[in-house]
């Protein structure tokens, strides 16, 4: 299958995201519409704390107008590699430093119309201190074992895609704990 493109247009340019108006024409010859929003990319990062305990972060998604627990995340700044954004992401939301970040894959959050590839880590993390999150970031610090962790899933009370996508690959990919 392929599609091409016959025009692009871009509609909108924002801080964060850009959309993109394409004419394409199918294998069939049939010509469609495709709106497609550009992401820079992202990180979600699997982490234990040195207790041992999984650490979360509680925020609102003014987007959906609900507080979510999520893995720590963030989106990629220009030039930088998902593991140099990883360990940013785990310092600036939780205090902690990463002493080993393994790669676990990456997913496409919504490859229907979004370009957005989020990076998946495990880290362990070391140290601890004060949080330091973006101007426009308000976030709680969740920690919590792993028999919390598996209650609060078998509740429903996880709709975070990428969270469930890190825990996925966490306990799918052999040695990824150091």
């Amino acid at each position: 299958m392929s599609e091409k493109t016959i025009s692009s247009r871009r509609v909108f340019e924002g801080h964060l995201l850009k959309l993109d108006v394409l004419e394409v024409e199918l294998d069939n010859g049939r010509r469609t519409r495709r709106e497609i929003v550009c992401h820079p990319g992202a990180v979600a990062i699997w982490a234990r704390a040195p207790d041992g305990r999984f650490v979360f972060v509680r925020q609102l998604r003014k987007a959906i107008e609900q507080e979510l627990l999520e893995v720590v995340a963030g989106t990629r700044e220009a030039g930088e590699t998902p593991e140099a954004c990883a360990r940013r992401e785990i310092r600036e939301e939780t205090g902690y430093a990463v002493k080993a970040l393994v790669p676990l894959g990456f997913i496409f959050t919504a490859p229907g119309f979004c370009t957005e590839r989020i990076f998946l880590f495990y880290a362990e993390l070391t140290g601890g201190g004060a949080v330091d999150p973006d101007p426009d970031e308000q976030l709680d610090v969740v920690l919590l074992d792993e028999a919390e962790w598996k209650a609060i899933m078998s509740r429903g009370a996880v709709q975070d895609a990428k969270t469930w996508a890190a825990w996925g690959m966490f306990q799918n990919i052999e040695g990824c704990r150091p």
